[in-house]
């Protein structure tokens, strides 16, 4: 009963935006069950083999005609006119994409997957396995979560927990603090210099592209906040999916940090399935290339969401070449200090700012845009002050998670009185600015 409430919930959820797709949601919901109970049954490697693979290519099949069938046509059209042959967009579809349709899909494959790897056994209970593909929270903009830690949290009987419950509410407080105060109030300056940024002056861009940052950072980090903290008060726990990415000191460690329940799922079910690190280092570097460009469309149908993971893959290569992309693997800078080294400042500060400049491709409209915005970027440094007025949210955000930094979901740890003081303040921030400048989460478009 507790299932059938949470799928009921879940299908109302999804269906207020749209109830048409919700086919597509009971469509792969059938499909993965019946796979998953067959690939168990069969004694064959080859049928099971077979199976999975019916599984990947509906899913994918399904993913790739909603978000990208206008993209490779256009593509297709736009090559033929480049070379001298005229070419109409009459294969372009009005196709609206499904919210979320990127995160289920890829949790649905999960499941299949680890069936056939043995990692996992197949549910006979459709209803649980229907509330683990549908579950509201997470549904349109993740984490992903693996079948194997949050389907078995499905199938057993839970019951509410205080500490859990508080735990939830204040990481729903946390995450709404980050999306309405922060990201939404620096999501008009960023619409504005990146809509028009041939007119301003490499000052203001930078300014920009560090909106932009902590825009999408507080934007996206602050809905798996929520999800996280929803789900808790349902007796579930998820998995982490930010982890102060802005502290990184290179960018492994950022790939470690940020959007983890992607980047994972890629090395789990993709880098290490063509080979990982182990045959060689051309083969690594090939290995590199692929997962970075694949997360990168996996994120869109634009090339600038391509050259996005490109950029990122050629970041990444010389923490690989040199073996320090796993250096700094569990701590995080400054441990057991109040203030980083000036090394670790250094460090972090250099691997923000390619982050950042990696941002401007994710943000713009085309490719050119994105070249116009990075050359731009470096003429003249003057700062209109009509511009500074989001330098005060980023200070704030960065002081408060930097004094999160070792533990994400530890937080408000202090004295009641400061603590309920605290409260009372960021409650007062979303109330002051919600509906200001209210927006839809950022990922929902993936």
């Amino acid at each position: 009963m507790q299932n059938l409430l949470l799928v009921s919930a879940s299908y109302l959820f999804y269906g207020w935006w749209d109830y048409r797709f919700l086919s597509l949601i009971f469509l792969s919901t059938i499909v993965d069950y019946f796979i998953g109970i067959n690939i168990e049954k069969q004694d064959s490697v080859k049928n099971q083999k077979l199976l999975l693979w019916s599984s990947v290519i509906f899913n994918l099949g399904v993913l790739g005609f909603f978000k990208y069938f206008n993209f490779f046509i256009d593509s297709w059209i736009n090559l033929f006119n480049s070379i001298g042959y005229s070419m109409k967009s009459d294969w372009t579809l009005n196709i609206i994409l499904p919210v979320g349709i990127s995160f289920y899909t890829f949790q649905t494959m999960s499941y299949t997957i680890d069936i056939y790897q043995k990692k996992l056994k197949p549910t006979k209970d459709f209803i649980s396995f229907a509330a683990f593909v549908s579950f509201f929270p997470q549904l349109v903009a993740g984490p992903i979560e693996r079948a194997t830690n949050l389907l078995p949290q499905i199938l057993k009987n839970r019951k509410f927990n205080y500490e859990q419950g508080a735990q939830g509410l204040k990481l729903i407080l946390w995450g709404m603090f980050k999306k309405v105060v922060i990201a939404d109030s620096l999501a008009p300056m960023v619409d504005d210099i990146f809509g028009d940024h041939q007119s301003y002056e490499g000052g203001t861009l930078w300014l920009g592209a560090i909106y932009f940052s902590f825009q999408i950072y507080c934007d996206f980090s602050g809905y798996s906040d929520i999800a996280i903290g929803i789900s808790k008060l349902f007796g579930f726990e998820l998995m982490s999916n930010f982890k102060f990415p802005y502290f990184s000191r290179n960018i492994g460690e950022f790939w470690r940090r940020w959007h983890i329940s992607l980047s994972t799922w890629f090395r789990d079910y993709l880098y290490i399935p063509i080979g990982g690190s182990k045959n060689g280092k051309w083969k690594s570097i090939r290995n590199i290339f692929i997962i970075f460009l694949v997360s990168g469309f996996w994120h869109g149908a634009n090339w600038t969401f391509i050259i996005w993971g490109l950029f990122h893959s050629i970041l990444f290569l010389p923490t690989f070449f040199f073996n320090t992309n796993r250096k700094y693997m569990s701590a995080s800078i400054a441990q057991n200090r109040i203030l980083p080294s000036f090394k670790e400042l250094y460090q972090v500060s250099s691997t923000f700012l390619l982050v950042t400049i990696g941002w401007v491709i994710f943000r713009s409209t085309s490719i050119a845009s994105s070249l116009s915005y990075i050359l731009n970027m470096f003429q003249n440094f003057t700062l209109p002050t009509s511009k500074l007025q989001g330098v005060g949210y980023v200070i704030i955000f960065l002081a408060i998670d930097y004094l999160l930094r070792k533990d994400e979901r530890n937080l408000f740890q202090f004295k009641p009185f400061m603590r309920y003081l605290i409260y009372v303040f960021i409650l007062y921030q979303i109330v002051n600015h919600f509906g200001l400048n209210q927006g839809d989460f950022i990922y929902f478009q993936f």
